[in-house]
């Protein structure tokens, strides 16, 4: 017997966003008092909904970022803002810039907020066990127990998990308990692992969730392939994946980054820098000998070498360049200790950044030594080389900064700087960047 899924009213949101911003945009019309108001209306919400086609603005789904979300929303709005503001310009010329300037910035600020409020609202409502999608595991190993755990922690993606069912390592397992199990059971989704699953198996389990209206969706367990970001390329009817290129490698987010990187580290020279270089280089000269900045060889993009700058923290020693930095290290001076503990030793990067070899953001850069050295412990290593060193970094924010004790240090420190490059956003930067703010403020208790 075929059994239609039940999907409650998770219908209805959509509708609701629609006649929200529709809503909106009415006010907006309605407030310049035309003769013929439903005629403009007509107008520029058609032009609404034809630019979300396209930006895709509508389609932000329970584990979609808030930045993903924001970024959407500033495309949707700069190219609406254009296309309204030629259509006043040609069909409303009575309408005075100033006026229409001001209320096309009171309409961008509802949407973004009604935007952004939905968005709030839904995961409220899921952590209350609200909206929720009941799902299964076909395959069960470690990683789709971590998938599993991950639903578990992650309340507001509104996934609720009931059962795991094994392939049993035999390609004739048609998996008939989870067959029996979907035919009693309100189960909206099948996670299918497709390393545990043979090609068999995988088609057997798609055709029946189709006859049933059961989503399957695919756990990537081969991370060197599948976790990569993939896009789908056609070759007449053969549908292939490939690996997709970073944020990073598109021009204009270059453009973007780099713009930014000037403003950013011009304005730390001018106002901090500029009066903070000779208070430190005071306290560094009266404590020991030696220059007030300390320059280090380290690897940046394309593993190109590049001279790092920092305050000098440490006494002259041999081992500069080949000994990490440990908790009590007696090289560190008193002045240095300060200057180390409240990361102010790092500022004089931001000359890096500005001549080029570093970002505000990215992975942080090591010592030539330590770098040979991780190469030969850590797999894709030399992923985190594909863009600039920064002056701090995900990994960094994420609790995996300074001396590396373990190799699950430096595991992690290249698995977030991994996941920063392949999922690189202008907001991203930002957020990482008052994160480090934050971290500066509290203290860090690895920053010495």
């Amino acid at each position: 017997m075929i059994q239609k899924q039940t999907h409650r009213y998770s219908f209805l949101i959509l509708p609701i966003i629609y006649i929200i911003d529709s809503a909106l945009i009415y006010f907006f019309v309605n407030r310049f008092h035309f003769n013929q108001s439903i005629n403009h209306f007509i107008v520029i919400i058609a032009s609404w909904f034809f630019i979300s086609y396209f930006t895709k603005y509508y389609q932000v789904y329970r584990y979609t970022r808030p930045a993903e979300i924001i970024s959407k929303s500033i495309k949707q709005i700069t190219i609406f803002n254009l296309a309204i503001g030629n259509y006043f310009h040609f069909y409303a010329s009575q309408i005075s810039n100033h006026n229409l300037l001001n209320n096309i910035l009171i309409l961008n600020a509802l949407i973004v907020l009604a935007k952004l409020l939905i968005y709030i609202l839904l995961k409220v409502y899921r952590n209350m066990g609200g909206n929720v999608r009941l799902f299964v595991i076909a395959g069960h190993n470690s990683e789709t127990e971590k998938f599993k755990e991950l639903m578990a922690r992650r309340v507001d993606f509104g996934y609720r998990f009931m059962a795991f069912f094994d392939s049993k390592e035999n390609d004739d397992y048609d998996f008939s308990e989870l067959k029996n199990y979907l035919l009693k059971e309100d189960v909206d989704v099948v996670f299918c692992s497709l390393k545990e699953c043979s090609d068999a198996q995988i088609k057997d389990i798609i055709t029946f969730a189709d006859d049933h209206f059961i989503k399957v969706k695919f756990i990537p367990d081969n991370k060197e392939i599948l976790g990569r970001n993939l896009k789908i390329e056609h070759f007449d009817y053969f549908h292939i994946l490939s690996t997709s290129k970073t944020p990073l490698d598109k021009p204009v987010n270059q453009i973007i980054k780099r713009i930014f990187d000037i403003i950013f580290s011009l304005l730390v020279i001018i106002f901090v820098l500029s009066w903070l270089i000779p208070l430190v280089g005071i306290l560094i000269k009266l404590e020991s000998k030696g220059n007030i900045f300390f320059t280090q060889k380290r690897n940046g993009i394309n593993y190109e070498p590049f001279y790092c700058y920092k305050f000098r923290s440490m006494r002259p020693n041999d081992l500069a360049d080949k000994k990490q930095v440990s908790k009590d290290d007696a090289r560190i001076t008193k002045i240095g200790r300060i200057l180390r503990k409240t990361s102010i030793d790092e500022l004089p990067q931001f000359f890096n950044v500005l001549k080029g070899d570093m970002s505000v953001v990215g992975p942080r850069p090591h010592m030539v030594k330590e770098n040979e050295r991780f190469l030969k412990q850590v797999d894709k290593f030399m992923g985190r080389h594909y863009v600039k060193p920064g002056v701090t970094g995900l990994a960094q924010v994420k609790g995996y900064r300074g001396e590396v004790k373990t190799t699950e240090d430096i595991t992690n420190r290249v698995k977030y700087d991994l996941h920063y490059i392949e999922n690189w956003s202008f907001w991203l930067d930002i957020k990482i960047i008052i994160f480090t703010v934050l971290d500066v403020i509290r203290g860090d208790e690895k920053a010495y």
